[in-house]
């Protein structure tokens, strides 16, 4: 059905009725050759001239302009052609990729290497530095050598065409110096294809011919990298926002309980801002109902914990709230022996609190356990649970009482946390429950050589209390590298990263010392078992490792060494971005650990209290 417009008057609609009737007899006309078999379906749709320029195309009334690319960056990252996906005018894009056999590339190789070397050679015995340029190329073409005998990789010859058009000449200009400059930005310099416009037209169109054959030689690594029709995007329609796709500007949106775990691991190091996105996060999960759980050693999350009504719990050898160790969850599952599994826990705290033992210590251990609840009349039988759990100093006791050396050499390790410096913080009764949704665990005040003790202590109290009630929450436990240097505690910690699924919770675990924590077996499995990862700016010591653990490419790697502050590499599953993160300024002022920001809100808090005091005097 033909819609036209109303008439307004006579005259118009005379005009109107002349311009239509003429549309329509042209496309009768068209009709009745097509079915006489006068025309095809090519010359209906084909243009009514094409006119080949020195530098461009007009094709109808549209101004055409192609380009091929002879130079890309020597080192790649994924989505790097990304900002060419998103210009922001339209343009047709032509990739080509050529295969080849491994045992032909790796003799050309290995003529150019002694090529190279012999360039080299020669430049050294005339008293001369060798070209630096022929240095890198003589690495790149080593390590490539390399890769290709193993196995590791492919070559390929890669080419890539791109076209732009516009409407009037003018504007084809202005769209290619903006394509230009943009290309120019990511490394890779485009030419415009002059006297070739015609045939590097006809490679853009979808007809698989490469009539330019202009060519860059890549390995799988890099090739993979090239293929830009992917957005890298972390959008979902629910979940909390972590910060800007920097590829994009897009918004990176997720929920992280979507995954099929939702534990996170974040490495960074000092000053990058881990504890600033973590926080970020907690805020806006506890705004969704996600109960959030902290294990705090340096205070960082004190502030943030007061403001939105939280319950702040700070251990020291004077305070008052307390963990007993000993505690039962007295939930029964058919699928856990409830009391084995303690016992499995206490036998790691103990070897952390008496700084290992023996095989033969270990086997007292288990056995004074043992005894030690079975005093208290708590045996496998889960109806016995809900007795009186024993203190440390029922142990302690046990252990005295038995006939072995090695027992009272335990026992008397463990009087430093009854009678000696560390009494009064492990030896009591559990006074502390986790009921607000938002519970800070604080260790600041505790010595160095305590900390592990504590947090493997809050750790199973908090799984316990997990264990009881079945929700949603996020357990942080900052400073992770505390716990991965006792085997025992790394351990306990990977146990739970491997069991938080079945209690829909996520575990959420921060370093700044990334090398003690990937090269623990158990934090490299903790990481393994974190379907989300964060990668912040990272140290030249650490990246390395870094890129082995998690196959970064050397852009990536580049990145994270020069990354500022809050930036870095976001992985969910099998998808990862580069991220900024992102708060609103009432976010920042509750999170932000700046000492001169701190200081600043001091100030003006102080001058409104003083404010305040004359305004009702």
């Amino acid at each position: 059905m033909r819609l036209f417009p109303k008439k307004q008057n006579k005259t118009n609609n005379k005009n109107l009725n002349d311009k239509e009737q003429e549309i329509i007899s042209k496309e009768q006309n068209v009709v009745k050759k097509f079915a006489q078999g006068l025309i095809s379906i090519k010359d209906i749709i084909a243009p009514s001239a094409l006119e080949v320029n020195f530098n461009h195309l007009v094709i109808g009334s549209k101004y055409f302009r192609s380009y091929f690319a002879v130079l890309f960056p020597r080192v790649v990252y994924p989505n790097w052609l990304g900002p060419l996906i998103n210009f922001e005018y339209p343009v047709d894009i032509s990739t080509f990729y050529y295969p080849h056999e491994t045992s032909e590339i790796l003799k050309i190789l290995k003529r150019k290497i002694a090529e190279m070397q012999a360039t080299i050679n020669i430049e050294l015995q005339a008293g001369r530095q060798a070209d630096p340029q022929i240095k890198v190329s003589l690495d790149d073409a080593l390590k490539l050598q390399a890769q290709l005998a193993s196995g590791n990789e492919r070559f390929f010859q890669y080419a890539l065409y791109i076209t732009v058009h516009a409407d009037t000449l003018d504007e084809l200009e202005k769209v290619s110096k903006s394509l230009e400059s943009t290309m120019a930005g990511i490394g890779v310099i485009i030419k415009v294809a002059t006297l070739q416009q015609e045939e590097c037209f006809q490679s853009t169109i979808p007809y698989a011919l490469d009539k330019i054959r202009m060519f860059r030689n890549l390995d799988t690594t890099a090739i993979a990298t090239t293929f830009p029709f992917v957005s890298s995007e972390l959008t979902m329609e629910k979940g909390i926002l972590y910060g800007i796709n920097m590829h994009n500007n897009s918004l990176v949106i997720f929920d992280r309980f979507s995954l099929p775990n939702a534990n996170s691991v974040v490495l960074a190091t000092s000053g990058a801002g881990k504890s600033y996105a973590v926080k970020l996060e907690a805020v806006r999960s506890l705004m969704l109902g996600i109960d959030i759980i902290v294990i705090d050693p340096e205070k960082e999350f004190d502030r943030l914990c007061n403001a939105v009504g939280g319950e702040y719990i700070s251990f020291s050898q004077d305070g008052s709230q307390k963990l007993n160790p000993f505690e039962l969850s007295q939930i029964y599952s058919k699928d856990e022996d409830e009391l084995r599994f303690k016992l499995l826990s206490l036998r790691g705290l103990m070897k952390v609190m008496m700084g290992g033992l023996t095989p033969e210590e270990d086997a007292i251990l288990d056995r004074a356990l043992i005894l030690t609840y079975k005093e208290k009349g708590i045996t496998p039988d889960p109806s016995t649970h809900s007795n009186e759990p024993p203190l440390l100093e029922d142990l302690y006791k046990i252990l005295n009482a038995m006939a072995e050396e090695e027992a009272h050499s335990m026992a008397t390790k463990l009087e430093r946390y009854l009678k000696g410096s560390a009494s009064g913080i492990f030896d009591q009764r559990s006074n502390v429950d986790i009921r607000n949704s938002f519970t800070v665990f604080s260790i600041r005040d505790l010595a160095d050589d305590l900390r592990p003790i504590a947090m493997y202590i809050m750790l199973d109290y908090i799984w316990n209390r997990i264990k009881r009630d079945k929700r949603k929450r996020l357990l942080i436990i900052d400073e992770a590298w505390i716990m991965m240097q006792y085997p025992e505690a790394a351990q306990f910690v990977y146990s739970i990263a491997k069991r938080a699924r079945k209690y829909a919770l996520g575990l959420t675990t921060i370093t700044q010392d990334v090398n003690d924590f990937i090269e623990s077996p158990y934090g490299k499995a903790i990481v393994n078992n974190s379907s989300m990862q964060f990668l912040l700016k990272q140290s030249p010591a650490a990246i390395d490792q870094l890129q082995k653990v998690f196959y970064l490419t050397d852009g990536e790697k580049s990145f994270l060494l020069s990354a500022g502050i809050g930036q870095g590499l976001f992985f969910a599953g099998s998808n990862h971005v580069a991220i900024q993160t992102i708060a609103s300024e009432n976010e920042h002022n509750l999170i932000t650990t700046n000492p001169n920001e701190l200081l600043k809100q001091l100030q003006q808090s102080e001058t409104g209290d003083q404010l305040d005091i004359t305004s009702q005097s």
